[in-house]
């Protein structure tokens, strides 16, 4: 017998409608950042790594949309802080273009890798570069982000800053790449 792709049912499209808007509360609880609403159900049980259909972790979306104590609570509750959305993006990537220091923080605190990089190869450090994110160059720099690595396209993080025309990360990453000299 052979196998239809296109007459297998994906995971979600086989949940009935109840549980598929239970699925979406879930992840607009994280959007939200309601973790009062969320403790409980990560309490009993609900994967702390539930994704939606664009692969965006409950963590990412706590994260992205600047919820501390939300993405505190997913990460006590074993979210992954190197869980990859379907672009290749993590959560601390989200932080260093949002230019949120706290949550930025709060990643590296529970385990993400300050070199992971998306899908393009840009890191926390180039992207922090490139939208003018000084707090978060500042912070990845001090917490061992490589001054020199490249992404996919040759460009460092000071290339990055240069380009987009972000002008107080280009003269923070100006005088740390004169200093490792």
């Amino acid at each position: 017998m052979q196998d239809h792709p296109e007459k297998n049912p994906s995971p979600v499209s086989a949940l009935d409608p109840e549980t598929l808007s239970f699925l979406q509360d879930v992840l607009d609880l994280a959007r939200r950042g309601d973790a009062e609403a969320l403790a409980p159900l990560l309490d009993h049980g609900l994967p702390p790594n539930l994704c939606n259909g664009r692969g965006d972790s409950l963590l990412m979306l706590a994260s992205y949309h600047g919820h501390l104590n939300a993405a505190r609570l997913l990460l006590e509750h074993g979210a992954d802080p190197e869980l990859r959305n379907d672009q290749g993006q993590t959560p601390l990537l989200g932080a260093a273009f949002k230019g949120d220091v706290g949550m930025a923080e709060l990643l590296l605190a529970h385990g993400a890798d300050v070199e992971s990089a998306g899908g393009d190869g840009k890191t926390a450090l180039m992207m922090s570069a490139m939208f003018n994110r000084t707090d978060v160059v500042d912070l990845l720099l001090t917490r061992g982000a490589d001054l020199h690595a490249r992404d996919a396209r040759g460009m460092s993080a000071l290339d990055a800053a240069r380009m987009m025309g972000a002008p107080d990360t280009a003269a923070q990453l100006e005088g740390r790449v004169g200093e490792s000299r």
